[in-house]
């Protein structure tokens, strides 16, 4: 699949759109999930233009998991939470809606997920959880 750089995430690490960021630095962005699956949900996605984890470089794809190690880590000091659901969706068929490779961290039970894209988060909450996240790092 070609990668298509309008999509969302691509408008994001171009600045176009707005994100309450938790991480960056040159490889990487992580963002706080403005539709959350629970609160504290956290995306990291390479800024490489890779659809699906499977065109992600394998060098990069390392880095990009010591980075979701590092946000993991940070969200389950600050928001003092015991498990985190990491989910990678990769391709349409497995459920993937933005064509831009990424990891959720979703502080919660895989019992108790809510739906995803489903309903607009509190983003002052948001904003706070990121917050605590960032301090934590």
């Amino acid at each position: 699949m070609t990668y298509d750089d309008q999509n969302i995430f691509a408008r994001i690490l171009r600045n176009e759109l707005p994100a309450i960021k938790v991480y960056e630095d040159d490889q990487v962005l992580a963002f706080m999930d403005i539709m959350p699956q629970a609160e504290g949900h956290t995306l990291v996605i390479p800024k490489s233009p890779a659809v699906t984890l499977l065109d992600l470089d394998p060098q990069e794809a390392a880095y990009t998991i010591q980075v979701v190690q590092k946000i993991a880590k940070a969200m389950e000091k600050a928001l003092d939470v015991k498990g985190i659901v990491l989910m990678q969706l990769s391709g349409a068929a497995a459920g993937q809606t933005v064509p831009h490779v990424h990891f959720h961290l979703i502080p919660s039970s895989v019992h108790e997920l809510g739906k995803h894209g489903v309903q607009m988060g509190d983003q002052d909450q948001i904003k706070v959880l990121a917050d605590k996240i960032k301090a934590a790092l």
